[in-house]
């Protein structure tokens, strides 16, 4: 892990916005402050800085662990797509139209075909496909790339909508559609299970509204997670894309019945914009707060030197390696003309979980100083017991982050009985409405135009009435809200 940038000052860091008073400008503060990232001279891109990018190799070795564990292979394919590709399905060319942006000349010489800077990557390996597939025996098909991607966004905000960002695209063809579904479901769970357990996000599941779906999908499903000012981050997404992109790229099969068939597709991803969602939900008036299961650095050790303090210095160097031993991404921070006063506050809005101090009556007491980020308690331990209780600090500060997080989804969800309740829990509770409907497209419409607000997913919970926005039967349960 590289140190922390050096600025030779000794006063605490510059304040930032506090939550409560406007959280956009708090999230912009922490995003900077904490060098997660900054901005780039492209408008809508940004740079994401060494600690941010440490935080999402991080997200990546978690999840790659667990697509290859599943039988997914890793693949990488063109940035640039040719239009062709692009317009071969029509209700997925429609849906990014808006989005893309084109290559239209190389050098000074202009195109034949306009390329296209991948929105996403269906089309191109659709293409691919179907020249690598001809037997029923070549099924199924499992390969996800990590890869950047471009969608030209009107407004942006670090991590949670970026022209450019960073994602996994997984991409798999089956041979019937009960295993695409499979497929759907699976990673749909693989997603949940990471975001819920290592970013310590707790998440509302489920399918989306036709409207919503992914273009040139048949349905698609989502992890919906719920930031403090109530409006709602879609996650990642899994897409049952039954036979819209094989019969478009001509992706079929010999089956053993001598019958030459289209191959059933799915594709799911998880952005860069899931940082935004763990920084948004957990951070605080000091900044950020990560969870110990993906943070850079999971402790750092700060000697507390005065004068000659050589000991000090080589007791901090001695913890440092016994955490490295007992499997602790730990820093230490051994800086000279830096007052300990300092670092913590950096540390702080950097948001590592666990600060080790170290000092001259500490040794003298044969103790080590402990204190936790996510509630600043301070706690004096024998040396001895250093790594038995930094391992079960990092298992509480888990799940307390985790407990936190709940508490913002139970606060800011509110069931809405008829249209008047939708409304005043969108703007006067700013949370999200958890109501019956009754599948129309018109009473979908007017959560829009209305609330400003859109269905996140179908909500498993009871019909017990009338559409919310008609009074007609309801159909289906929903969650709506305003989102990222």
């Amino acid at each position: 892990m590289n140190k922390p940038d050096s600025q030779n000052t000794n006063k605490k860091l510059d304040a930032i916005t506090p939550k409560s008073e406007d959280i956009s400008r708090w999230y912009t503060d922490v995003v900077l402050k904490a060098k997660m990232a900054d901005y780039s001279p492209v408008k809508g891109c940004m740079v994401i800085r060494p600690y941010g990018y440490a935080l999402w190799e991080n997200i990546q070795k978690l999840l790659d662990v667990e697509f290859k564990r599943l039988g997914h292979q890793n693949a990488y394919f063109p940035l640039l797509i040719p239009e062709s590709f692009l317009t071969k399905e029509a209700e997925h060319v429609e849906g990014f139209a808006p989005e893309v942006a084109w290559v239209t000349h190389g050098g000074h010489e202009e195109l034949e075909e306009r390329l296209a800077i991948r929105p996403t990557s269906e089309a191109i390996i659709g293409h691919m496909y179907s020249k690598w597939i001809e037997s029923y025996r070549d099924l199924p098909v499992l390969i996800n790339q990590w890869a950047n991607v471009l969608r030209w966004e009107k407004v942006t905000r670090p991590f949670l909508r970026t022209t450019e960002f960073l994602w996994q695209e997984g991409h798999t063809a089956h041979r019937t559609h009960e295993e695409a579904q499979q497929e759907v479901m699976q990673m749909l769970k693989v997603y949940k299970d990471f975001v819920e357990g290592d970013l310590a996000i707790p998440l509302v599941t489920g399918e989306k509204s036709q409207k919503e779906k992914f273009a040139g999908a048949l349905n698609t499903y989502t992890i919906e997670a719920l930031m403090p000012d109530g409006q709602a981050l879609q996650s990642g997404t899994s897409h049952d894309l039954g036979q819209n992109f094989a019969k478009a790229f001509n992706i079929n099969f010999l089956d053993s019945d001598g019958q030459r068939k289209f191959a059933w597709t799915t594709s799911w991803g998880m952005s860069t914009r899931i940082i935004g969602a763990a920084i948004m939900v957990h951070g605080d008036d000091r900044g950020l707060r990560l969870p110990p299961r993906v943070a850079p650095m999971q402790a750092v050790v700060i000697p507390i030197v005065y004068k000659d303090s050589q000991d000090v210095i080589v007791k901090a160097k001695e913890l440092t390696k016994r955490l490295l031993a007992a499997d602790v991404r730990v820093h230490l921070d051994d800086r000279e003309g830096f007052k300990p006063g300092w670092k913590y506050s950096e540390y702080e809005m950097m948001g590592v979980p666990l600060r080790v101090e170290i000092g001259q009556k500490d040794l003298e007491k044969n103790q080590v100083c402990l204190v936790r980020r996510d509630t600043l308690e301070k706690m004096f331990v024998p040396d001895v017991e250093l790594e038995e209780t930094v391992a079960r600090l990092m298992k509480e500060i888990q799940q307390n982050l985790f407990n936190q997080a709940s508490e913002i989804l139970k606060n800011k969800t509110f069931k809405a009985a008829s249209f008047e309740e939708f409304v005043s829990v969108i703007r006067e509770k700013h949370g999200m409405a958890d109501l019956v409907w009754c599948g129309s497209t018109e009473c979908e419409a007017r959560f829009k135009a209305e609330g400003g607000a859109t269905i996140r997913c179908f909500n498993d919970g009871e019909i017990d009435g009338p559409c919310a926005v008609c009074g007609k039967e309801g159909t289906k349960r929903v969650f709506v809200a305003r989102a990222y």
